[in-house]
């Protein structure tokens, strides 16, 4: 039997490795990671396994600017609000991580 994916995405993503930290409040604390791809209206975000997430938590997304972005841009970060739609735990990065489906709001 063949299982048919219907795409959701309203957005084209585009791969970004970016470093990234995830303001978790139910952990009070922050989590280092890495964005895999982006787009406007979410991201795809490799994150420690040890992260203590599941979909449905809002978070916070922090994408660092360069010194040269952020005097441009007055900030030296970008900060993104979002929901956590889908957490996966396979084997699919470099070390031990988990991926997040994160749409912003």
């Amino acid at each position: 039997m063949e299982t048919t994916v219907v795409e959701q995405r309203r957005d084209a993503r585009s791969e970004l490795a970016w470093p990234v930290s995830v303001w978790l409040p139910e952990a009070n604390r922050f989590f280092n990671g890495r964005s895999i791809n982006v787009s406007k209206g979410g991201a795809y975000i490799s994150v420690p396994m040890t992260t203590p997430i599941r979909a449905g938590h809002e978070i916070e997304v922090n994408f660092p600017r360069t010194t040269s972005l952020a005097r441009q841009k007055g900030q030296y970060a970008r900060i993104k609000s979002g929901k956590v739609l889908r957490v996966e735990r396979k084997n699919m990065f470099e070390g031990a991580n988990i991926g997040l489906a994160v749409q912003f709001v």
